[in-house]
């Protein structure tokens, strides 16, 4: 049964990671993606093509979340694109890694600014949609680092915990018009980017895990997939965790 036959998904930030794990699962479920790239073109064309043998329409985007007008500009093409936007998956994140001493005033504004921003650009950017049609799925990809907050990354936490905020309170503001905003936050999520690091140091963090492993990709997606169909019909406003135990 595929959850999400003939929906259009507007996914930022998907080129690899958890993002494409998203985009993968949900073209699966019969979804059309419209996804975005900030510079790794060369896998985003590949992803496309890859989705599109699934036997969906998929298309890349390349497209800066933290600019309003650009986020504007997005949805205006996949409306145009894919004649629709039935979910929103603001996924766009970086990290400026550093203890508060060291961190530089702009390493907090671009985390804050791709991070946090974005979700308020792209969210304000589909709502005309959304509303007009009395149906429509936000999800936001929040982090367990939002909740619990970890040294060396206050801006991190910082963007995360506010992405919590702006969902409950979207939820509260377009819950009468059938229109749903989730957070989603992930714990340890092996990726790329954890595949440079000493592994060591990951198993010691698997260690630290209840059900002893960091999650995959495939994890947040089916997540997402959840929150996305119908299946959630009567869930908004919610953290849905995702962390094999951490917060436990």
């Amino acid at each position: 049964m595929k959850l999400l036959e003939g929906k259009n998904v507007i996914i930022t930030g998907a080129s690899r990671g958890i993002g494409k794990g998203i985009a993968q699962i949900f073209a699966d479920h019969g979804a059309n993606v419209a996804f975005t790239f900030s510079s790794s073109e060369g896998p985003a064309l590949e992803l496309e093509k890859e989705l599109t043998a699934k036997g969906v329409k998929a298309k890349a985007y390349k497209s800066d979340a933290a600019s309003f007008e650009a986020s504007e500009q997005l949805v205006a093409d996949v409306l145009k694109d894919f004649g629709g936007i039935d979910v929103l998956i603001n996924n766009a994140g970086i990290t400026k890694d550093n203890l508060l001493m060291r961190m530089g005033e702009n390493d907090f504004d671009q985390v804050i600014e791709t991070n946090l921003k974005s979700v308020f650009n792209m969210t304000k950017a589909v709502q005309r949609t959304f509303l007009k049609q009395r149906n429509g799925s936000i999800i936001n990809m929040s982090s367990v680092v939002g909740v619990k907050g970890n040294a060396g990354q206050s801006n991190y936490a910082a963007s995360k915990a506010g992405m919590i905020g702006f969902t409950k309170s979207i939820a509260l503001e377009l819950g009468s018009r059938n229109i749903r905003c989730n957070a989603i936050a992930p714990g340890f999520i092996e990726t790329e980017m954890t595949d440079k690091l000493d592994d060591k140091v990951v198993q010691s963090w698997r260690d630290e895990i209840p059900l002893k492993r960091g999650g995959t990709p495939e994890d947040i997606a089916n997540a997402c997939l959840f929150l996305a169909s119908d299946l959630s019909s009567y869930i908004t406003g919610e953290v849905l965790h995702v962390n094999g135990g951490m917060l436990t």
